[in-house]
C-alpha cells in the first residue's frame, strides 16, 4: 500500500499549508491523530515532511498540548558523533523542534511563528533516548511579539544533558 493511500486525504503529502485554510495546522493535525494507534508516529512523521531538516532526526512527539510538549529522541548510528554520544546539533535539533510544537501548538489560528534564535548549553553527555520537554504560556493574540521558550532535554535516567533557549517570533500570518 502506498503512503498517499494509508493516510486520510486531509494530510497533505506536499504539504501545502493553504489547504488548513485559517486554522492551525499543527493543532488540528495532532488532535485529529494523537487519539488513534500510531497517530503520533504518523504526526512526527508529517512534522518532518513540513521541515525537512528538523525531520532527520525522527523524532516522536509523544505529549502535545495548550502550553507542553513532550519529545523524544531515539539514540541512533545517525544521530551520534565521533565520540559515541547523541551529536550536540541532533540535540540542538530537537530542543527546536520541542520549543515549536509548544509554542505552535497554543497560537491563535491567525498567527504564525518564526525561530530567530537558539543558543544550547551543553551539560553532559547524551546518551540513550533522549526527552524534550517544554512549558510554555503561548500568545492569545497574533500580536506581533517576541517569546523565549526554553527545552530540557533529559536521557533515559532523567539525568539533564542539555538546556535550550529558544527565541520565537509570533505575529499575524500574511
Amino acid at each position: 500500500m502506498r503512503l498517499s493511500q494509508a493516510l486520510p486525504n486531509w494530510i497533505p503529502l506536499k504539504l501545502d499549508l493553504s489547504r488548513f485554510g485559517e486554522s492551525n495546522p499543527i493543532r488540528e493535525v495532532w488532535d485529529r491523530l494523537s487519539g488513534l494507534p500510531g497517530g503520533t508516529i504518523i504526526f512526527s512523521r508529517f512534522l518532518g515532511m513540513l521541515a525537512p531538516y528538523s525531520g532527520t532526526i525522527k523524532a516522536h512527539v509523544v505529549e502535545l498540548r495548550h502550553g507542553y510538549a513532550r519529545v523524544l529522541m531515539e539514540d541512533r548510528r545517525a544521530v551520534r558523533n565521533h565520540l559515541d554520544s547523541v551529536h550536540a546539533i541532533a540535540l540542538i535539533n530537537l530542543a527546536e523542534i520541542t520549543t515549536g510544537v509548544a509554542m505552535m501548538y497554543g497560537i491563535p489560528d491567525d498567527a504564525r511563528g518564526i525561530l530567530r534564535g537558539l543558543s544550547i548549553e551543553y551539560l553532559k553527555k547524551a546518551r540513550g533516548t533522549i526527552q524534550g520537554e517544554c512549558h510554555v504560556d503561548p500568545p492569545d493574540s497574533n500580536e506581533k511579539r517576541a517569546y523565549t521558550v526554553e527545552a530540557v532535554l533529559t536521557d533515559t535516567n532523567g539525568e539533564l544533558v542539555a538546556r535550550a533557549k529558544a527565541d520565537w517570533l509570533i505575529g499575524p500570518k500574511r
